[in-house]
Order: C-alpha cells, then structure tokens, then sequence
C-alpha cells in the first residue's frame, strides 16, 4: 500500500480515537458531577447522622457512633414515622376510592366542560401552597379539624387528588374501548366488563398512581404543620423541628428515615409507569 495513504488513515484513526476518548471524558465528567449533586447532600446526612462531636475547624467528626440514631428510636420519631405511614396509607386508600370511578368516567365518556374539571383538581397545584393551606385551615377551624388526624387526612388529600386523578385518566384513556365494546356486544354487563376487562388492564397505572399519592402524602410538610401541630407529628414536621432547635445529627437520621421510603416507592413507581400513561397525561 502507498506510504502516504497509509499515513492518511493512520492520522484518520487516531483522530477518531481521539475524539472516542474525549467524548467519554465529557461523560464521565457529567456523571460525576450529577453523582456529586445526588450524592453531596445525602453524605452531609449520613456524616452528621453518626457524628457524635463534631467542633470547627475540624473537616470530619471528632467522635462517630450510633448515639443519635438511638436517641431517635427511643424518643417520638418512631410515633411520627408509624403515623405519616398510616396517614399515607389512608389519604392513597380514599384516593383510589374517589377518583377511579371519576377518572373512569371523565375518560370514557362525553361530559361537558371536561377541560373545566381536570383543570379544578389541577387548581391547589396551580397556586402556592401556603395561602391555599391557610385558606383551608380558616375552614378547618369553623369545624373543629385542626389538630385532628381527620383534618390532616382532609389537607393531603387537597394535593392527592391532582395526582391521582390526573394520572388513573391518562389510564383509562390508553385502554382501547373497543374491548369494552366487544365485551359488551357478546352479552357482558357493563359492570362486569369494568372489573373483569378494564380494570385488570389499568391495574399497573393504578399502582403507579397510588405510589405518587403515597409519597405525596409522607413527604407532606406545609399542610402538616398547619392543620396538625401541635397534636398531630408527622416524619417532616418531626425533621423540622428537630433543624429548628439545630439538633443537626437527629435532623440528619429523620431526614435518612423519610428518605429511604421514598427511593423504594420510586424504583417502584418507575417498574409500573409505563411510557404510554405519560404520553396521554392530560389528553381530554
């Protein structure tokens, strides 16, 4: 072969060696500073979690162990974590009782002003939350909710709601009504076609919804701790608390214990929710 077209495509591959190499280091750039964003302010967590003494100018603890996390478990915070649970828990139970025999019908049939409906449950995200709680907990006061583990089911379930219904429409709507409709033309009910056709069908994105509303619920501050203090303690009302007396290692292992839930349920969330339910998010 010719010496000089052997220089050319020896120059040819090491350009694109080269350009191999720098387009890898400008990945792994991005995903080390996307790791040291993710994980920057999860490892202050953990260090202060088990920091025991730790005095400036010192860059780490001066004594490590387990005495905050015991502290922890033995005083409230094992109360407020078993009562964001069970509030999560009830607020996702009533959604999925309210908004799946709504959702399925704003998805299935003709109702006027359909647009004007969805966008109502839309309305308390559409503003911020703190003139909406407020707002609400002057009600809240007329009934004598406040302070109540009702009234603080009632303030979760003000967001929730947007989540669920939102999400369990956009179900509905990527199921195909001609299985319905064939269903139903060899003799089914149409109630019987809900439960033994549609409602199999949607059990994943129901599932994905619940998730939303679930986490919705357990990382739930504003309303918390207007309608619920100081009877009612959740995990985030317990954390900032604990941030504004600057107990910084029981703040940190608070903060550990409501994050870990939330990982799970997202891992989860993202097995359930299928590309299809996001791409008719919203679709009237």
């Amino acid at each position: 072969m010719n010496p000089v077209i052997e220089r050319k495509q020896a120059k040819v591959h090491m350009a694109g060696r080269s350009s191999s190499i720098g387009r890898m280091a400008v990945r792994l750039a991005i995903y080390a500073f996307s790791l040291f964003l993710i994980l920057g302010p999860i490892s202050s967590l953990v260090i202060w979690s088990f920091a025991e003494k730790w005095f400036w100018p010192h860059t780490l603890p001066q004594q490590w162990g387990f005495l905050y996390w015991a502290k922890v478990f033995d005083g409230k915070m094992l109360h407020s974590l078993t009562l964001s649970f069970g509030i999560a828990f009830l607020v996702t139970l009533i959604s999925i009782l309210l908004c799946l025999p709504l959702s399925y019908l704003i998805a299935r049939y003709r109702i006027p002003a359909k647009s004007v409906l969805l966008l109502i449950f839309l309305l308390p995200q559409a503003f911020p939350q703190l003139p909406v709680f407020t707002n609400a907990m002057v009600l809240m006061y007329k009934w004598d909710l406040v302070g109540t583990l009702t009234g603080v089911t009632l303030i979760h379930l003000v967001g929730a709601l947007v989540f669920s219904v939102w999400t369990m429409v956009s179900v509905f709507q990527h199921i195909s009504a001609s299985l319905e409709e064939a269903a139903v033309n060899l003799g089914a009910s149409r109630l019987r076609t809900f439960f033994t056709i549609t409602l199999p069908m949607a059990v994943p994105g129901i599932i994905a919804s619940s998730l939303l509303v679930f986490l919705y619920s357990l990382d739930e501050f504003t309303g918390s701790l207007l309608i619920g203090a100081p009877f009612i303690t959740t995990m985030p009302v317990f954390m900032y608390n604990s941030a504004m007396g600057y107990e910084m290692q029981t703040a940190s292992v608070t903060g550990l214990l409501l994050m870990l839930p939330g990982i799970v349920l997202l891992l989860l969330m993202q097995r359930f929710m299928k590309s299809e339910y996001m791409a008719a998010f919203g679709r009237g």
